[in-house]
């Protein structure tokens, strides 16, 4: 089995592969910075809205449960939406990158 060279600086500068790693970064930032925030809402929210996150809103579940349970639904539906949008556009621009280099 022959190995052939690959040159990397050349897909470097390939304009789908600018143009795959600009749109991938805007992505992931943008998403990196939602999460993060809403993450760090629930400790800043319980010390400093301590009673917004004691109110009862069903038996003993209260919205500080609430908050934090719906910390799970959130990133999971944030890896749905990567899933889609790579499927959708990543992974066609990475194919089309493939077959430039080949």
């Amino acid at each position: 089995m022959s190995e052939q060279a690959i040159n990397w600086s050349s897909i470097a500068q390939n304009p789908k592969f600018v143009e795959l790693h600009r749109k991938k970064t805007a992505f992931l930032f943008g998403w990196w910075i939602f999460s993060s925030i809403y993450y760090f809402l629930l400790p800043i929210g319980a010390a400093y809205a301590p009673g917004l996150f004691k109110v009862q809103v069903l038996g003993r579940i209260n919205v500080g449960y609430l908050f934090a349970l719906s910390q799970f639904f959130v990133s999971w539906g944030i890896a749905m939406y990567y899933a889609h949008v790579a499927n959708k556009d990543f992974d066609r621009l990475t194919r089309e990158l493939v077959a430039d280099v080949q």
